[in-house]
């Protein structure tokens, strides 16, 4: 009987004993002509050839040479496998790679996002050995006539083959090439029972009864077969010989939600065989769909029933050199993220598969996934069978080590196909492939008919970019530098992409990794994003907001005043984030989601990344932070009409708040103000005019402008009605941010409750943009306002290997004032 075998454990993990040599390509054929005399260098499986080298102080991630003209063999000698049968498991070669047994070759491989079951018969003592074969001839080789040539990614004969884009588009990121044995690979032992093609979905129902459906076949007499949840058990029933299904029910069962909106519960699955239990890991129970509105033109995630706002950013990797796919390597960046208020990671088109772990870590953390299958830009051959067997298998494999996870939210058949098309002005007929609307579409439904699946990011709309219907890649905040207004104007239905600027890092890491003057030094500007071509980069994006929101031009700034520059850079982009993402929620928008571009950075520096390299949130990620708030108010300018409240709640219970609007002149001076006790019903959203609240007519917005102006900063709180506790806050500058400027005299002090620490704080007059620098501790917010008339407390982090008896000290500074507040 053919067919996957599934492995329930008792594989052994081929991890040990590799060693790597680089020889010229195409000169050794087999293992045995590879000269024992050549540099054998110790190299880490799963792994890269660029991983072993920066080991070996052969490679600098931040200088890269090319890997792409050279074979790299990895030779290991299997001394603890004992002889006989087994299945040798292959769980991902970059990218054209030969397979060879004792001098046999036994596989070739030529796509780096498919695995591999290979029956081998072991001696004893046996040698394996993968050659990676040089992937620039195969590149140089002519192919079929493209329509279209993308400018971002070089060369174009990767259109052809099945390998990340990673590596490949100068100014995105660092040119570090993908060889090697990326993925892991094991040696597993079957016995009787055999058990294969293991498939297994959960699903909830309307009535809110949770389903695992599953089906196999085994080989070898079973007595027992059992499937279990929790709980729950449900035998298995045969269907025809050697093969068996089950529907296991669970009426009631506690479904599973994004963080933001509710609990991600999660229920153990196990198979029991013959009375003997094989963990299969953990599922959810969830019912996706996708509201297109009234119109055709929307894009809302429905989860369980409920309208869910997404927001959250685009995944790259957890290491360009490393490519790796561990628990400890994704743990620490998706924590920040959930940490943040985001609901949803996007892996685009542009980067590379990720492991059962990082769903397992999204499943944990209610993080939603939105899957990019690996195709982007390119106008991919039509009719090449060869292609299209290896995307029916990637597509089949990815969603098999995915059947479990939860999190899986949205596939899409890739990134900026339908868009290069259309951008390069051909008309709608030459934006159709094959690849994303016919031979993917059955292949989720046969095996997830439970996600949406979306034919390419972006489409929808007249134009497959266009920002009012459909999916889009949103840049007219940002790249295209238009107005804050614009974030209204273009009816952002769900932005897939967004907000891409070249995110200044806190001060710690320049000081530690890059201390080079910004912008002057070429070692800056080499980790400034770029797109290929272009006569601008995104720094020149970032300072256009910073005039636009500042009043000071950038150049004369940073000549004059460096350090305040910087500040500026970072506290900007955070700015405009908080005000685009305040639009995209209010009451009345027709927006549904939107992801920045992207979340962490690849080398220090003013990168895409919201988080830096090191792990480190920018300024930027505490907007976003803020932004992202389940229970959130907003301040909207509604220009002659007013100013406007919003009150957010996204928990499934109504909650008891007030909210209180306070103009201040001079920003201490409370000119006008009022409140109002709510009761926000669960998903729910309110808008109050300031006037209301007021009681009377103000000029919040200084619209009318009859004499001068009375206030300078509008502040809007709002507390828990039971305790006063501040759930958020949110400002709106009439006259702009720095007409807003005060020499504020904040006070600070650490206490500690139990093993926690705090920061207290508190400010005779508004203050922006305050930064706290701590040397051992992290603080939970950062680079916020802080409006006068309340302390604000703020949960302080211990940095890894920082010990629990270090007391917080450091400074605090403000913008707008030279003041340094020590701690």
């Amino acid at each position: 009987m053919g067919g996957r075998l599934a492995d329930l454990g008792g594989g052994m993990r081929l991890s040990e004993g590799w060693n790597l040599v680089l020889t010229e390509a195409g000169t050794c054929i087999a293992p045995s002509d590879v000269p024992l005399t050549s540099g054998f260098l110790p190299a880490p499986v799963p792994g890269t050839v660029a991983e072993a080298l920066e080991r070996a102080g052969r490679f600098d991630r931040t200088r890269p040479h090319p890997l792409h003209d050279s074979d790299a063999w990895y030779i290991c000698r299997l001394v603890d496998a004992e002889a006989g049968e087994a299945v040798l498991r292959l769980e991902g070669l970059a990218t054209l790679c030969e397979v060879f047994l004792n001098g046999q070759k036994i596989l070739v491989s030529d796509s780096m996002f498919e695995a591999h079951d290979v029956a081998v018969t072991l001696l004893g003592g046996d040698e394996l050995a993968l050659c990676f074969r040089a992937l620039e001839p195969r590149l140089s080789e002519p192919g079929p006539r493209a329509r279209w040539r993308p400018q971002m990614i070089t060369p174009q004969g990767l259109r052809t083959v099945r390998t990340t884009l990673l590596g490949h588009m100068p100014g995105w990121c660092p040119e570090v090439q993908a060889v090697g044995p990326w993925r892991p690979i094991s040696l597993l032992r079957p016995s009787a029972p055999v058990v294969r093609d293991l498939s297994l979905r959960p699903d909830l129902l309307e009535n809110g009864e949770g389903r695992l459906y599953a089906s196999l076949s085994i080989e070898g007499d079973v007595e027992a077969l059992v499937l279990r949840c929790g709980d729950v058990e449900q035998a298995f029933e045969r269907d025809s010989p050697g093969r068996y299904t089950a529907i296991l029910k669970i009426p009631g069962v506690e479904p599973w939600w994004p963080h933001t909106h509710g609990e991600p519960h999660l229920h153990d699955v196990a198979l029991v065989v013959d009375g003997i239990e094989h963990a299969l890991g953990k599922t959810g129970f969830r019912r996706l769909s996708i509201d297109r509105g009234s119109d055709g033109q929307g894009f809302t995630l429905i989860v369980n029933g409920e309208r869910v706002f997404c927001r959250g950013a685009v995944w790259t990797t957890a290491d360009i050199v490393r490519l790796p796919g561990g628990r400890e390597d994704y743990q620490d960046w998706l924590r920040l993220a959930a940490e943040a208020g985001m609901n949803m990671v996007r892996i685009g088109g542009t980067m590379a598969y990720e492991t059962p772990e990082f769903f397992r870590l999204c499943d944990e953390l209610g993080l939603l996934v939105w899957q990019d299958f690996m195709f982007a830009n390119f106008d991919y051959p039509k009719n090449d069978k060869a292609l299209n067997a290896h995307v029916e298998a990637e597509v089949s494999q990815l969603l098999g080590r995915t059947r479990l996870s939860p999190s899986l939210a949205v596939l899409c058949g890739g990134s900026e196909i339908h868009q290069q098309a259309a951008m390069m002005g051909l008309p709608e007929r030459f934006w159709s492939s094959p690849i994303v609307e016919e031979i993917i579409p059955p292949v989720v439904q046969s095996l997830r008919p439970d996600v949406p699946y979306v034919v390419n990011s972006p489409s929808g709309g007249a134009m497959p970019f266009s920002p009012n219907a459909g999916v889009t890649h949103y840049y007219g905040v940002g790249a295209y530098m238009r107005p804050l207004a614009d974030a209204r104007r273009a009816d952002v239905r769900f932005a897939a992409e967004s907000l891409a600027f070249a995110h200044v890092p806190q001060a710690r890491t320049l000081g530690q990794y890059l201390p080079v003057p910004a912008v002057h030094s070429p070692l800056w500007k080499e980790r400034v994003p770029r797109d290929r071509g272009a006569s601008w980069d995104f720094e020149d994006v970032r300072d256009h907001y910073l005039q636009e929101l500042y009043g000071f031009e950038p150049n004369r700034l940073r000549r004059e005043d460096p350090d305040l520059y910087l500040n500026l850079s970072r506290a900007v982009t955070g700015e405009v984030a908080e005000e685009t993402y305040a639009e995209w929620r209010r009451h009345g928008s027709d927006c549904s989601g939107a992801l920045v571009w992207t979340l962490q950075d690849l080398l220090p520096g003013a990168g895409w990344g919201v988080i830096d390299s090191t792990g480190e949130p920018k300024p930027v990620w505490y907007a976003l932070r803020r932004a992202f708030r389940p229970v959130q108010v907003l301040l909207m300018d509604e220009g002659t009409n007013g100013l406007d409240v919003h009150v957010i709640n996204e928990s499934d219970a109504a909650l008891d708040l007030t909210v209180e609007v306070s103009c201040l002149r001079d920003g201490r001076q409370i000119v006008v103000g009022g409140g109002r006790d709510l009761v926000v019903e669960a998903r729910g959203k309110h808008k109050i005019a300031c006037t209301d609240l007021f009681g009377a007519f103000f000029d919040t917005t200084y619209a009318f402008r009859f004499g001068p102006p009375s206030h300078d900063v509008t502040v809007a709180r709002l507390t828990a009605a039971a305790t006063g506790a501040v759930v958020a806050q949110a400002f709106y500058f009439p006259l702009g941010r720095t007409r807003a400027f005060h020499d504020a005299e904040i006070t600070a002090s650490v206490l500690q409750e139990g093993e926690d620490w705090y920061l207290e704080l508190s400010s005779d007059r508004l203050a922006q943009s305050v930064q706290i620098d701590l040397e051992s501790y992290r603080a939970e917010d950062d680079w916020f306002h802080l409006a006068p008339g309340s302390s604000w407390r703020i949960p302080l982090h211990r940095r890894p290997g920082v010990p629990a008896d270090v007391i917080p000290s450091g400074q605090i500074h403000t913008i707008g004032s030279r003041r340094i507040v020590e701690v």
